[in-house]
C-alpha cells in the first residue's frame, strides 16, 4: 500500500499565529489539505498526519476517512527532530508498504510529482530515494552527495559540510520515499547524539548507504514545489504560485480571465470553455460552472453550481444552484439552499434566500425573497418583500405560475398565492390569493381639496 507520512507538529512561531501553522490557507484550503490531496492524486491510500502543537484545531479542521493522526510528544523533556516524528507513525506502517515522508508545510507539492517519485524509487529498486532539487545558491540547504553511481550516499547539512561538499547545487527537498521494512529498521539505528539533541530522518540516508542498501535521488523539475511556508511573507508567496497555476491551467481548458493577477479561484472549481472571468472575482469552494458564462467583475461565488450561458455581474452567490441563461444582479445576494431555474432575471438589489425560483420569472430590482417557492413566469415588482420571519419561527411563502407581484407589496408568510394570481401595488398580502383573482390590501385614497392652504 502506498502511504504518506506528514510531519505538521511544528509550532510554527514565525507566522505570528494562534492558528496551527498547518492550516493556514493558500487560495482558502489549509496547506494541510493541499498535501493530502496531492498524495491522493498519486495514489496514496493512506495518510498519518504527525501533530503536536494545536492538535486538537487541526484533528477537528481536516476530519477525512484517508487520514490518521499520531501525536508527537512535546516537552522540555522530549527529544526533537524529524526522525522523531516520523516514529510516532510507525504502529500504522507495515513491512510491505510504500511510504513518502512529506512537509506539512509545502502546500505545492504536486500529485504529478510524487508520482514520479514513486515510480522512480519501485523501477530503480532502491531501498529509499530522496526528492532533490538543483539551485543556484544552496547557502543554508542540507546538500547530496552521490558515489561514482550517481547514488546517494548522505545528505551534509550547511554547517556540517566542508568547502568541497559546500560548492555541490543538489539540496535535499525534505522528501523522501522509504520501503516499509527498511523505514522502520533504520528508525531504531538513529541518534540524537548531536548539538541539538535532535533525531535526523536525513541520517537514515547515510546509515543506510553505509550498510550497502542503494539511495537514490530524483530531481525536481518545479523547485517551487518545496517552496516551505514559514512565515506570512511565505504564504503570500505561496498563493500567488498556487493561484497562477490554477488559472493557467483553466485558461489552457478554454475559460477567458481577463486578468489572472486579480482573479482569485479554488482549486476545486470547475469552469467550463468560453466562460470568461473578470477582475476581482473570487470562487471559493466546490464551484462549478458551465460553458459561454460571464461572470462580471467582483463577484463572489461559493459552493455553487451556475449552469451553461449564465452572466452574473457584481453579485454573490452561497451553496445555490443557478440554471441555464438566467442572469444575476448587479448586487444581487443569493443566500444558501436557493435555486434559480432557467432565464430568470435577479436584478439589482434583490436578495434571494432559501427559495426556488422557476423558470422564466423575474425580480428586477429591490425586493427579497426569503423561505419561498415561487412558480414559472412569475413577474416580482420593485420593493416587494416576501415578510417570512415572525420573531421566532421562519414561513413559506408560495407563489404558482404565471402570477404578478405589484411594487412595495408584503406577502406575509405563511400566504400562498395561486395560479395566475395578481397582487396590486402597495398590498400587504396576509391571506390566500385565489386563482386567476386580483387581490388588493391597501386603504384607500381619499382626498382633501384644499387642505394644504388651511
Amino acid at each position: 500500500m502506498l502511504k504518506s507520512i506528514i510531519l505538521a507538529a511544528g509550532e510554527g512561531s514565525r507566522m505570528k499565529s494562534k492558528l496551527p501553522k498547518a492550516l493556514h490557507k493558500v487560495c482558502d484550503k489549509p496547506m494541510l489539505t493541499h498535501i493530502i490531496d496531492a498524495a491522493k492524486t498519486a495514489g496514496v491510500e493512506e495518510n498519518i498526519v504527525i501533530i503536536g502543537h494545536g492538535k486538537e484545531k487541526i484533528m477537528d479542521t481536516v476530519n477525512r476517512g484517508d487520514i490518521k493522526y499520531a501525536v508527537q510528544p512535546m516537552g522540555e523533556d522530549q527529544p526533537y527532530g524529524t526522525g522523531f516524528a516520523v516514529m510516532q507513525a510507525m504502529d500504522y506502517i507495515d513491512d510491505d508498504d510504500d511510504v513518502i515522508i512529506l512537509c506539512g508545510d509545502t502546500p505545492l507539492i504536486t500529485g504529478d510529482t510524487i508520482n514520479d517519485l514513486f515510480t522512480y524509487h519501485k523501477e530503480k529498486k532502491y531501498f529509499a530515494t530522496v526528492l532533490t532539487s538543483m539551485v543556484e545558491d544552496a547557502t543554508g540547504y542540507g546538500r547530496i552527495v552521490r558515489d561514482d553511481n550517481n547514488d546517494v550516499i548522505k545528505i551534509v547539512e550547511h554547517k556540517d559540510a566542508n568547502h568541497k561538499e559546500r560548492q555541490i547545487n543538489e539540496i535535499n527537498s525534505g522528501i523522501v520515499v522509504f520501503n516499509g521494512e527498511v523505514l522502520k529498521g533504520v528508525l531504531h539505528k538513529l541518534s540524537n547524539d548531536n548539538s541539538q539533541n535532535e533525531y535526523y530522518i536525513t541520517d537514515a540516508i547515510e546509515i543506510l548507504s553505509k550498510e550497502g542498501n542503494r539511495v537514490g535521488g530524483y530531481g525536481l523539475k518545479d523547485n517551487k514545489e518545496i517552496l516551505g511556508v514559514n512565515s506570512r511573507v511565505n504564504l503570500s508567496e505561496a498563493e500567488k504560485i498556487m493561484r497562477n497555476r490554477i488559472n493557467e491551467k483553466l485558461m489552457r481548458e478554454g475559460v477567458s480571465i481577463i486578468n489572472p493577477n486579480n482573479s482569485y479561484i479554488s482549486t476545486d472549481a470547475k469552469i467550463g470553455k468560453d466562460t470568461i472571468i473578470y477582475p476581482g472575482v473570487i470562487i471559493k469552494g466546490n464551484v462549478i460552472i458551465g460553458e459561454d458564462c460571464i461572470i462580471g467583475h467582483n463577484s463572489r461565488i461559493e459552493n455553487s453550481i451556475l449552469g451553461n450561458n449564465v452572466e452574473i455581474q457584481s453579485s454573490t452567490i452561497i451553496d445555490s444552484k443557478v440554471d441555464d441563461n438566467t442572469k444575476i444582479g448587479p448586487y444581487a445576494y443569493i443566500r444558501p439552499n436557493s435555486e434559480i431555474g432557467k432565464n430568470v432575471k435577479i436584478g439589482d438589489f434583490v436578495e434571494v434566500k432559501k427559495s426556488k425560483i422557476g423558470d422564466n420569472s423575474k425580480a428586477s430590482h429591490l425586493a427579497y425573497i426569503g423561505d419561498a417557492i415561487v412558480g414559472k413566469n412569475v413577474n416580482i415588482g420593485c420593493g416587494v418583500v416576501f415578510v417570512n420571519y415572525d420573531g421566532e419561527n421562519k414561513h413559506k411563502t408560495i407563489v404558482e405560475d404565471d402570477s404578478f407581484i405589484g411594487s412595495n407589496s408584503n406577502l406575509v408568510a405563511p400566504v400562498k398565492v395561486n395560479k395566475n394570481g395578481f397582487v396590486a401595488a402597495g398590498s400587504t398580502i396576509t391571506d390566500e390569493v385565489p386563482k386567476n383573482s386580483l387581490s388588493i390590501a391597501r386603504a384607500r385614497q381619499v382626498n382633501k381639496e384644499g387642505w394644504n392652504k388651511k
